[in-house]
Protein backbone atom coordinates (compact mmCIF):
# COMPACT_ATOMS: atom_id res chain seq x y z
CA UNK A 1 0.00 0.00 0.00
CA UNK A 2 2.50 2.41 1.38
CA UNK A 3 4.86 2.12 -2.07
CA UNK A 4 2.23 2.13 -4.39
CA UNK A 5 3.21 4.44 -7.37
CA UNK A 6 0.08 5.85 -8.65
CA UNK A 7 0.65 9.27 -8.12
CA UNK A 8 3.00 11.83 -8.05
CA UNK A 9 4.25 14.79 -10.75
CA UNK A 10 7.66 16.39 -11.34
CA UNK A 11 7.68 20.17 -9.33
CA UNK A 12 10.88 22.39 -8.91
CA UNK A 13 11.69 25.29 -6.79
CA UNK A 14 12.35 28.70 -8.86
CA UNK A 15 13.20 32.08 -7.87
CA UNK A 16 10.05 34.32 -8.08
CA UNK A 17 10.17 37.11 -10.63
CA UNK A 18 7.42 38.77 -8.68
CA UNK A 19 9.18 39.49 -5.45
CA UNK A 20 11.54 37.66 -3.06
CA UNK A 21 11.48 34.21 -2.04
CA UNK A 22 10.78 30.97 -4.40
CA UNK A 23 7.55 30.42 -5.83
CA UNK A 24 7.04 26.30 -6.97
CA UNK A 25 6.40 25.18 -10.43
CA UNK A 26 6.08 21.79 -12.21
CA UNK A 27 3.79 19.85 -13.79
CA UNK A 28 0.59 18.17 -12.82
CA UNK A 29 0.54 14.49 -13.26
CA UNK A 30 -2.37 14.14 -15.53
CA UNK A 31 -2.45 16.75 -18.29
CA UNK A 32 0.85 18.32 -17.94
CA UNK A 33 -0.15 21.73 -16.95
CA UNK A 34 1.97 24.24 -15.89
CA UNK A 35 1.11 24.98 -11.87
CA UNK A 36 2.50 27.67 -9.53
CA UNK A 37 2.34 28.13 -6.21
CA UNK A 38 -0.43 30.61 -3.77
CA UNK A 39 0.34 33.01 -0.88
CA UNK A 40 -1.96 30.90 1.53
CA UNK A 41 0.71 28.60 1.39
CA UNK A 42 2.20 27.46 4.86
CA UNK A 43 5.12 26.34 6.22
CA UNK A 44 4.99 24.50 9.94
CA UNK A 45 7.53 26.77 12.22
CA UNK A 46 6.89 25.15 15.66
CA UNK A 47 5.13 22.07 17.25
CA UNK A 48 3.27 21.81 20.83
CA UNK A 49 1.86 18.57 21.81
CA UNK A 50 -0.53 17.78 25.01
CA UNK A 51 -1.56 14.41 26.31
CA UNK A 52 -5.70 14.49 27.62
CA UNK A 53 -6.68 11.76 29.56
CA UNK A 54 -10.57 11.24 29.69
CA UNK A 55 -12.20 8.58 31.15
CA UNK A 56 -15.42 7.22 29.97
CA UNK A 57 -18.40 7.10 32.11
CA UNK A 58 -19.64 3.69 30.96
CA UNK A 59 -17.59 1.33 28.63
CA UNK A 60 -17.08 0.95 25.20
CA UNK A 61 -16.49 -1.90 23.18
CA UNK A 62 -14.23 -2.02 20.43
CA UNK A 63 -14.53 -5.87 18.81
CA UNK A 64 -12.60 -7.85 21.31
CA UNK A 65 -11.56 -5.35 23.76
CA UNK A 66 -13.53 -2.49 25.94
CA UNK A 67 -12.16 0.98 26.15
CA UNK A 68 -12.67 2.10 30.17
CA UNK A 69 -10.42 5.64 29.26
CA UNK A 70 -8.65 7.41 26.19
CA UNK A 71 -5.82 9.75 25.83
CA UNK A 72 -6.61 12.45 23.66
CA UNK A 73 -3.96 14.10 21.09
CA UNK A 74 -4.00 17.85 21.01
CA UNK A 75 -1.47 19.43 18.35
CA UNK A 76 -0.76 23.26 18.42
CA UNK A 77 1.16 23.85 15.05
CA UNK A 78 2.76 27.46 14.49
CA UNK A 79 2.86 28.21 10.76
CA UNK A 80 3.42 30.96 8.47
CA UNK A 81 2.44 31.84 5.09
CA UNK A 82 4.14 32.82 1.95
CA UNK A 83 3.65 36.38 2.33
CA UNK A 84 4.75 36.29 6.09
CA UNK A 85 1.60 36.08 8.24
CA UNK A 86 1.58 33.81 11.42
CA UNK A 87 -0.94 32.04 12.58
CA UNK A 88 -1.32 28.85 14.76
CA UNK A 89 -3.47 25.71 13.74
CA UNK A 90 -4.95 23.37 16.27
CA UNK A 91 -6.37 19.55 15.59
CA UNK A 92 -7.13 17.22 18.44
CA UNK A 93 -7.55 12.96 18.00
CA UNK A 94 -8.54 10.52 20.43
CA UNK A 95 -5.99 8.03 20.47
CA UNK A 96 -8.04 5.31 20.08
CA UNK A 97 -5.62 1.83 21.25
CA UNK A 98 -8.63 -0.63 21.22
CA UNK A 99 -9.96 0.52 17.48
CA UNK A 100 -6.61 1.31 15.94
CA UNK A 101 -3.82 -1.32 17.38
CA UNK A 102 -6.10 -4.34 18.87
CA UNK A 103 -3.93 -6.82 20.08
CA UNK A 104 -3.44 -8.97 23.50
CA UNK A 105 -0.25 -6.35 24.08
CA UNK A 106 -0.98 -4.70 27.06
CA UNK A 107 -2.61 -1.58 26.58
CA UNK A 108 -0.14 1.16 28.37
CA UNK A 109 2.38 -0.69 25.56
CA UNK A 110 0.50 0.53 22.73
CA UNK A 111 -0.55 4.17 24.00
CA UNK A 112 3.30 4.54 24.63
CA UNK A 113 4.40 3.70 21.32
CA UNK A 114 1.19 5.72 19.83
CA UNK A 115 2.88 9.25 22.16
CA UNK A 116 6.34 8.21 20.93
CA UNK A 117 5.45 8.42 17.34
CA UNK A 118 3.80 11.84 18.07
CA UNK A 119 7.03 12.79 19.07
CA UNK A 120 8.72 11.91 16.10
CA UNK A 121 6.34 13.19 13.78
CA UNK A 122 6.40 16.56 15.69
CA UNK A 123 10.13 16.60 15.67
CA UNK A 124 9.65 15.78 11.11
CA UNK A 125 7.42 18.49 11.05
CA UNK A 126 9.48 21.01 12.24
CA UNK A 127 12.74 19.57 10.55
CA UNK A 128 10.59 19.47 7.08
CA UNK A 129 10.72 22.85 6.27
CA UNK A 130 8.23 22.03 2.92
CA UNK A 131 5.67 25.03 1.89
CA UNK A 132 2.22 24.48 0.66
CA UNK A 133 -1.26 23.62 1.11
CA UNK A 134 -2.54 21.85 4.03
CA UNK A 135 -3.40 19.04 1.70
CA UNK A 136 -0.85 18.98 -0.45
CA UNK A 137 1.71 18.96 2.63
CA UNK A 138 -0.54 16.17 4.39
CA UNK A 139 -0.48 13.83 1.42
CA UNK A 140 3.46 14.31 0.77
CA UNK A 141 4.06 13.49 4.32
CA UNK A 142 1.89 10.32 4.71
CA UNK A 143 3.14 9.39 1.84
CA UNK A 144 6.74 10.09 1.79
CA UNK A 145 7.44 10.61 5.82
CA UNK A 146 5.44 8.85 7.94
CA UNK A 147 6.12 5.44 6.97
CA UNK A 148 9.86 5.97 7.35
CA UNK A 149 8.84 6.93 10.67
CA UNK A 150 6.62 4.28 11.82
CA UNK A 151 8.95 1.61 10.31
CA UNK A 152 11.75 2.72 12.40
CA UNK A 153 9.48 2.86 15.59
CA UNK A 154 8.48 -0.71 14.87
CA UNK A 155 12.37 -1.89 14.21
CA UNK A 156 13.10 -0.43 17.45
CA UNK A 157 10.28 -2.39 19.43
CA UNK A 158 9.71 -5.82 20.92
CA UNK A 159 6.13 -6.95 20.72
CA UNK A 160 3.48 -6.84 17.93
CA UNK A 161 4.40 -4.13 15.69
CA UNK A 162 1.92 -1.11 14.79
CA UNK A 163 -0.94 -1.24 12.62
CA UNK A 164 -0.60 1.41 9.82
CA UNK A 165 -4.35 2.66 11.12
CA UNK A 166 -2.71 3.77 14.87
CA UNK A 167 0.05 5.46 12.86
CA UNK A 168 -2.51 7.03 10.78
CA UNK A 169 -4.57 8.20 13.61
CA UNK A 170 -1.61 9.54 15.43
CA UNK A 171 -0.44 11.70 12.41
CA UNK A 172 -4.42 12.84 12.53
CA UNK A 173 -4.17 15.45 14.96
CA UNK A 174 -1.28 16.92 13.23
CA UNK A 175 -2.86 17.02 10.04
CA UNK A 176 -5.76 18.58 11.13
CA UNK A 177 -3.84 21.03 13.19
CA UNK A 178 -2.27 22.22 9.70
CA UNK A 179 -5.48 22.22 7.98
CA UNK A 180 -6.76 24.75 11.18
CA UNK A 181 -3.99 26.80 10.61
CA UNK A 182 -4.05 27.08 6.46
CA UNK A 183 -7.54 29.27 7.34
CA UNK A 184 -6.29 30.85 10.18
CA UNK A 185 -3.12 32.55 8.20
CA UNK A 186 -5.51 33.25 5.04
CA UNK A 187 -8.36 34.39 7.59
CA UNK A 188 -11.27 32.41 6.36
CA UNK A 189 -12.99 28.44 6.73
CA UNK A 190 -10.32 26.23 5.53
CA UNK A 191 -13.49 24.44 3.54
CA UNK A 192 -13.33 28.01 1.06
CA UNK A 193 -9.95 26.70 0.69
CA UNK A 194 -9.92 23.65 -1.35
CA UNK A 195 -10.65 24.78 -4.75
CA UNK A 196 -8.08 25.24 -8.16
CA UNK A 197 -8.09 29.21 -6.55
CA UNK A 198 -5.96 27.65 -3.60
CA UNK A 199 -4.25 24.34 -4.74
CA UNK A 200 -1.53 24.12 -6.84
CA UNK A 201 -2.12 20.25 -7.81
CA UNK A 202 -5.40 18.97 -8.98
CA UNK A 203 -7.01 15.65 -7.98
CA UNK A 204 -5.19 13.49 -11.04
CA UNK A 205 -1.75 14.17 -8.87
CA UNK A 206 -2.78 11.68 -6.35
CA UNK A 207 -6.10 9.97 -7.42
CA UNK A 208 -6.69 7.46 -10.21
CA UNK A 209 -9.69 6.09 -11.90
CA UNK A 210 -10.55 2.35 -11.25
CA UNK A 211 -10.04 -0.02 -14.10
CA UNK A 212 -13.28 0.48 -16.72
CA UNK A 213 -14.75 3.68 -14.90
CA UNK A 214 -15.36 6.55 -16.69
CA UNK A 215 -14.14 9.10 -13.62
CA UNK A 216 -11.51 11.80 -14.58
CA UNK A 217 -9.75 13.94 -12.20
CA UNK A 218 -7.86 15.91 -14.13
CA UNK A 219 -8.85 19.82 -13.58
CA UNK A 220 -10.60 19.02 -10.37
CA UNK A 221 -10.51 19.84 -7.05
CA UNK A 222 -11.81 18.59 -3.71
CA UNK A 223 -14.30 21.83 -4.12
CA UNK A 224 -15.37 20.18 -6.82
CA UNK A 225 -16.97 16.60 -4.76
CA UNK A 226 -18.05 18.96 -1.58
CA UNK A 227 -21.26 19.30 -0.88
CA UNK A 228 -23.11 22.95 0.75
CA UNK A 229 -22.82 22.69 4.07
CA UNK A 230 -25.74 21.44 5.90
CA UNK A 231 -27.05 22.28 9.51
CA UNK A 232 -28.28 20.55 11.39
CA UNK A 233 -28.06 16.63 10.75
CA UNK A 234 -29.12 13.87 12.36
CA UNK A 235 -27.28 11.90 14.73
CA UNK A 236 -26.54 8.36 14.74
CA UNK A 237 -26.36 6.84 18.56
CA UNK A 238 -24.15 3.87 19.23
CA UNK A 239 -25.53 1.22 21.08
CA UNK A 240 -22.32 -0.42 22.11
CA UNK A 241 -21.69 -4.49 22.72
CA UNK A 242 -22.06 -3.52 26.51
CA UNK A 243 -24.65 -1.00 26.79
CA UNK A 244 -27.58 -2.29 28.74
CA UNK A 245 -30.87 -1.98 26.10
CA UNK A 246 -33.37 -3.26 29.00
CA UNK A 247 -33.63 -3.26 32.62
CA UNK A 248 -32.81 -6.78 33.22
CA UNK A 249 -29.15 -6.21 31.66
CA UNK A 250 -28.32 -3.90 34.39
CA UNK A 251 -25.02 -5.02 36.41
CA UNK A 252 -25.81 -2.81 39.33
CA UNK A 253 -22.14 -0.61 38.60
CA UNK A 254 -23.93 1.98 35.95
CA UNK A 255 -23.61 5.88 36.81
CA UNK A 256 -25.83 7.99 38.82
CA UNK A 257 -24.64 10.99 37.19
CA UNK A 258 -27.99 12.80 35.74
CA UNK A 259 -26.85 11.33 32.19
CA UNK A 260 -29.02 8.16 31.03
CA UNK A 261 -27.97 4.79 31.22
CA UNK A 262 -30.97 2.54 29.26
CA UNK A 263 -31.31 2.63 25.56
CA UNK A 264 -35.08 4.01 25.91
CA UNK A 265 -33.91 6.41 27.85
CA UNK A 266 -31.22 7.94 25.51
CA UNK A 267 -34.09 8.33 22.63
CA UNK A 268 -36.36 10.03 25.06
CA UNK A 269 -34.11 12.28 25.87
CA UNK A 270 -31.93 13.67 22.81
CA UNK A 271 -34.90 12.34 20.40
CA UNK A 272 -33.07 9.69 18.66
CA UNK A 273 -34.10 8.32 15.26
CA UNK A 274 -30.94 6.95 14.08
CA UNK A 275 -29.04 3.89 15.89
CA UNK A 276 -25.64 2.32 15.44
CA UNK A 277 -25.66 -1.49 16.37
CA UNK A 278 -22.60 -2.80 18.01
CA UNK A 279 -22.10 -6.69 17.10
CA UNK A 280 -20.21 -9.56 18.43
CA UNK A 281 -19.29 -10.85 14.54
CA UNK A 282 -18.19 -14.48 15.90
CA UNK A 283 -21.71 -15.57 17.89
CA UNK A 284 -24.23 -15.60 15.32
CA UNK A 285 -27.19 -16.32 17.81
CA UNK A 286 -25.99 -13.30 20.03
CA UNK A 287 -25.95 -10.65 16.76
CA UNK A 288 -29.01 -11.73 16.07
CA UNK A 289 -30.71 -11.42 19.37
CA UNK A 290 -29.27 -8.06 19.51
CA UNK A 291 -30.49 -6.75 16.45
CA UNK A 292 -33.77 -7.95 17.21
CA UNK A 293 -34.12 -7.01 20.76
CA UNK A 294 -32.74 -3.26 19.70
CA UNK A 295 -34.63 -3.08 16.86
CA UNK A 296 -38.20 -3.88 18.29
CA UNK A 297 -37.52 -1.25 21.34
CA UNK A 298 -36.38 1.19 17.80
CA UNK A 299 -39.97 0.69 16.50
CA UNK A 300 -41.83 0.93 20.13
CA UNK A 301 -39.71 4.60 20.41
CA UNK A 302 -40.19 6.23 16.92
CA UNK A 303 -36.57 5.37 15.40
CA UNK A 304 -36.51 5.53 11.99
CA UNK A 305 -33.05 3.56 11.16
CA UNK A 306 -30.64 1.30 12.23
CA UNK A 307 -26.78 -0.08 11.11
CA UNK A 308 -25.24 -3.09 11.97
CA UNK A 309 -21.39 -2.60 12.59
CA UNK A 310 -19.59 -6.00 12.83
CA UNK A 311 -16.52 -4.78 13.96
CA UNK A 312 -14.07 -6.49 11.47
CA UNK A 313 -14.74 -9.72 13.42
CA UNK A 314 -16.19 -11.65 10.65
CA UNK A 315 -14.36 -14.24 8.71
CA UNK A 316 -16.74 -15.25 6.06
CA UNK A 317 -19.70 -13.76 4.16
CA UNK A 318 -22.20 -16.30 4.47
CA UNK A 319 -22.08 -15.06 8.20
CA UNK A 320 -23.97 -12.16 7.76
CA UNK A 321 -25.43 -13.31 5.16
CA UNK A 322 -27.41 -15.49 6.92
CA UNK A 323 -28.15 -12.92 10.06
CA UNK A 324 -29.72 -10.85 7.32
CA UNK A 325 -31.76 -13.23 5.79
CA UNK A 326 -32.91 -14.35 8.52
CA UNK A 327 -34.05 -11.15 9.63
CA UNK A 328 -35.89 -10.07 6.54
CA UNK A 329 -38.17 -13.45 6.78
CA UNK A 330 -38.48 -13.36 10.55
CA UNK A 331 -38.57 -9.35 11.38
CA UNK A 332 -39.15 -7.85 8.17
CA UNK A 333 -40.09 -4.60 9.48
CA UNK A 334 -36.47 -4.44 11.39
CA UNK A 335 -34.37 -5.67 8.13
CA UNK A 336 -36.33 -2.32 6.13
CA UNK A 337 -35.03 -0.02 8.91
CA UNK A 338 -31.58 -1.34 8.54
CA UNK A 339 -30.01 1.43 6.53
CA UNK A 340 -26.18 -0.06 5.98
CA UNK A 341 -24.01 -2.80 7.12
CA UNK A 342 -20.89 -1.44 8.37
CA UNK A 343 -17.44 -3.32 8.02
CA UNK A 344 -17.41 -6.92 9.01
CA UNK A 345 -14.58 -8.28 7.80
CA UNK A 346 -11.21 -8.31 8.70
CA UNK A 347 -9.54 -4.97 7.86
CA UNK A 348 -6.30 -5.35 6.21
CA UNK A 349 -8.24 -5.71 2.52
CA UNK A 350 -5.03 -6.85 1.04
CA UNK A 351 -4.24 -9.60 3.17
CA UNK A 352 -8.10 -10.98 3.17
CA UNK A 353 -9.05 -9.74 -0.30
CA UNK A 354 -12.78 -10.98 0.58
CA UNK A 355 -15.52 -10.82 -2.34
CA UNK A 356 -18.49 -9.30 -0.29
CA UNK A 357 -21.02 -8.99 -3.17
CA UNK A 358 -23.33 -11.43 -1.35
CA UNK A 359 -23.49 -8.82 1.35
CA UNK A 360 -24.01 -5.89 -0.57
CA UNK A 361 -26.48 -7.30 -2.86
CA UNK A 362 -28.84 -7.48 0.51
CA UNK A 363 -27.66 -4.21 1.84
CA UNK A 364 -25.33 -1.24 1.45
CA UNK A 365 -22.34 -2.37 2.37
CA UNK A 366 -19.55 0.13 3.85
CA UNK A 367 -15.99 0.21 4.18
CA UNK A 368 -14.37 1.93 7.85
CA UNK A 369 -11.44 0.63 9.45
CA UNK A 370 -10.18 -0.84 5.70
CA UNK A 371 -10.62 2.46 4.07
CA UNK A 372 -7.32 3.83 5.09
CA UNK A 373 -6.86 5.63 1.41
CA UNK A 374 -8.60 5.92 -1.92
CA UNK A 375 -6.18 2.90 -3.46
CA UNK A 376 -8.05 0.48 -0.56
CA UNK A 377 -10.95 1.56 -1.34
CA UNK A 378 -10.80 0.59 -5.34
CA UNK A 379 -9.81 -2.25 -3.77
CA UNK A 380 -12.93 -2.60 -1.81
CA UNK A 381 -15.29 -1.54 -4.60
CA UNK A 382 -13.85 -4.27 -6.94
CA UNK A 383 -14.42 -6.52 -4.12
CA UNK A 384 -18.12 -5.75 -4.06
CA UNK A 385 -18.24 -2.86 -1.22
CA UNK A 386 -20.94 0.25 -2.37
CA UNK A 387 -20.00 2.60 0.41
CA UNK A 388 -17.13 4.33 2.47
CA UNK A 389 -17.25 5.49 6.43
CA UNK A 390 -14.93 8.81 6.18
CA UNK A 391 -13.25 9.79 9.22
CA UNK A 392 -10.93 12.51 10.59
CA UNK A 393 -8.73 10.28 12.38
CA UNK A 394 -7.26 9.04 9.36
CA UNK A 395 -6.60 12.51 8.31
CA UNK A 396 -8.16 15.49 6.95
CA UNK A 397 -6.12 15.37 3.98
CA UNK A 398 -6.79 11.62 3.26
CA UNK A 399 -10.34 11.92 3.83
CA UNK A 400 -10.64 14.46 1.77
CA UNK A 401 -9.04 12.19 -1.38
CA UNK A 402 -11.23 9.42 -0.19
CA UNK A 403 -14.68 11.45 -0.21
CA UNK A 404 -13.35 12.86 -3.75
CA UNK A 405 -12.73 9.41 -5.20
CA UNK A 406 -15.65 7.39 -3.87
CA UNK A 407 -18.16 10.03 -5.13
CA UNK A 408 -16.74 9.86 -8.58
CA UNK A 409 -17.33 6.44 -8.79
CA UNK A 410 -20.96 6.39 -7.39
CA UNK A 411 -20.11 4.84 -3.60
CA UNK A 412 -22.16 6.61 -0.77
CA UNK A 413 -20.77 8.09 2.17
CA UNK A 414 -21.11 8.32 6.35
CA UNK A 415 -19.14 10.11 8.56
CA UNK A 416 -18.09 7.89 11.49
CA UNK A 417 -17.14 8.77 14.67
CA UNK A 418 -14.45 7.70 17.28
CA UNK A 419 -16.30 9.19 20.00
CA UNK A 420 -14.69 12.36 19.38
CA UNK A 421 -15.10 14.75 22.71
CA UNK A 422 -13.85 18.22 22.62
CA UNK A 423 -11.79 19.58 20.15
CA UNK A 424 -12.10 16.48 18.13
CA UNK A 425 -16.07 17.05 17.76
CA UNK A 426 -16.01 20.07 15.40
CA UNK A 427 -13.88 18.89 12.50
CA UNK A 428 -15.41 15.56 12.47
CA UNK A 429 -18.73 17.43 12.34
CA UNK A 430 -17.62 19.62 9.48
CA UNK A 431 -16.56 16.49 7.44
CA UNK A 432 -20.02 15.92 7.56
CA UNK A 433 -21.53 19.02 7.01
CA UNK A 434 -20.14 19.09 3.99
CA UNK A 435 -20.26 15.32 2.65
CA UNK A 436 -23.44 13.88 1.03
CA UNK A 437 -23.75 11.32 3.74
CA UNK A 438 -26.13 8.93 3.57
CA UNK A 439 -27.86 10.01 6.72
CA UNK A 440 -26.08 12.63 9.06
CA UNK A 441 -23.36 12.03 10.79
CA UNK A 442 -22.71 9.51 13.90
CA UNK A 443 -21.84 11.17 17.49
CA UNK A 444 -21.07 9.52 20.72
CA UNK A 445 -18.86 11.29 23.04
CA UNK A 446 -21.97 12.44 24.94
CA UNK A 447 -23.35 8.99 25.60
CA UNK A 448 -19.41 7.62 26.90
CA UNK A 449 -17.99 10.91 28.15
CA UNK A 450 -20.16 13.99 28.21
CA UNK A 451 -18.58 15.92 30.59
CA UNK A 452 -15.17 16.45 29.20
CA UNK A 453 -16.61 18.57 26.69
CA UNK A 454 -18.04 20.83 29.23
CA UNK A 455 -15.85 23.76 28.16
CA UNK A 456 -16.24 23.39 24.16
CA UNK A 457 -20.00 23.02 24.87
CA UNK A 458 -20.20 26.16 26.39
CA UNK A 459 -19.44 28.13 23.34
CA UNK A 460 -20.78 25.18 20.76
CA UNK A 461 -23.79 23.89 22.64
CA UNK A 462 -25.27 22.57 19.76
CA UNK A 463 -22.25 20.34 18.58
CA UNK A 464 -22.22 18.71 22.02
CA UNK A 465 -25.78 18.01 22.69
CA UNK A 466 -28.21 16.17 20.43
CA UNK A 467 -31.63 18.05 20.83
CA UNK A 468 -34.65 15.89 18.58
CA UNK A 469 -32.12 14.12 17.05
CA UNK A 470 -29.86 15.90 15.66
CA UNK A 471 -26.85 18.22 16.03
CA UNK A 472 -26.79 22.14 15.43
CA UNK A 473 -23.42 23.75 14.49
CA UNK A 474 -24.76 27.15 13.28
CA UNK A 475 -22.14 27.97 16.42
CA UNK A 476 -19.12 27.06 14.09
CA UNK A 477 -17.54 29.82 12.17
CA UNK A 478 -14.67 31.64 11.23
CA UNK A 479 -11.26 30.87 10.23
CA UNK A 480 -9.90 27.74 9.85
CA UNK A 481 -12.08 25.12 11.81
CA UNK A 482 -14.24 27.56 13.12
CA UNK A 483 -13.22 26.61 16.47
CA UNK A 484 -13.51 29.99 18.52
CA UNK A 485 -10.82 28.92 20.58
CA UNK A 486 -10.58 32.11 22.49
CA UNK A 487 -13.94 32.03 23.84
CA UNK A 488 -13.29 28.03 25.21
CA UNK A 489 -12.32 27.96 28.98
CA UNK A 490 -10.29 25.16 29.02
CA UNK A 491 -6.89 24.66 31.11
CA UNK A 492 -4.73 22.64 29.15
CA UNK A 493 -1.83 20.34 30.99
CA UNK A 494 1.34 21.31 30.54
CA UNK A 495 2.85 20.79 27.19
CA UNK A 496 3.82 16.97 26.41
CA UNK A 497 6.71 18.49 23.97
CA UNK A 498 7.53 22.30 22.61
CA UNK A 499 9.59 22.62 19.50
CA UNK A 500 10.42 25.62 17.31
CA UNK A 501 12.53 25.95 13.98
CA UNK A 502 16.23 26.74 15.13
CA UNK A 503 16.54 29.32 12.53
CA UNK A 504 14.15 31.60 10.34
CA UNK A 505 13.66 29.92 7.21
CA UNK A 506 12.08 31.79 4.22
CA UNK A 507 8.83 30.31 3.92
CA UNK A 508 8.65 32.05 0.11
Amino acid sequence: MIEDGDGGGEFVMEKSPGGPGFALRGWAAADQTPVVSHSTDICVRGARLYLLPVPTRVPLKFGTETLSHVTCLRVRLSVVNRIGKTAVGWGETPLSVQWGWPSPQPYDERLRAMVALAHRIAEEWVRWGETGHALELGWDFVEGVLPRLWKALNAERAGDPMPWLAALITASAFDLALHDALGVAAGRPVYELYGREHLSRDLAYYLRPAEGSSACFAGKYPGDFLAPRRNPMRAWHLVGGVDPVDRSELRGDEPSDGYPVLLEDWVERDGLKCLKIKLRGNDAGWDYQRLVAVGRLAIRTGVDWLTADFNCTVREATYVDEILDRLCADEPRIYGMLLYVEQPFAYDLEANPLDVRSVSARKPLFLDESAHDWRLIRLGRSLGWTGVALKTCKTQSGALLSLCWARAHGMTLMVQDLTNPMLAQIPHLLLAAYSPTIMGVESNSMQFYPDASAPEAMVHPGCFRRRSGVLDLSTVGGPGFGYRLTEIRRELPTAELVLEQEKNSDPG
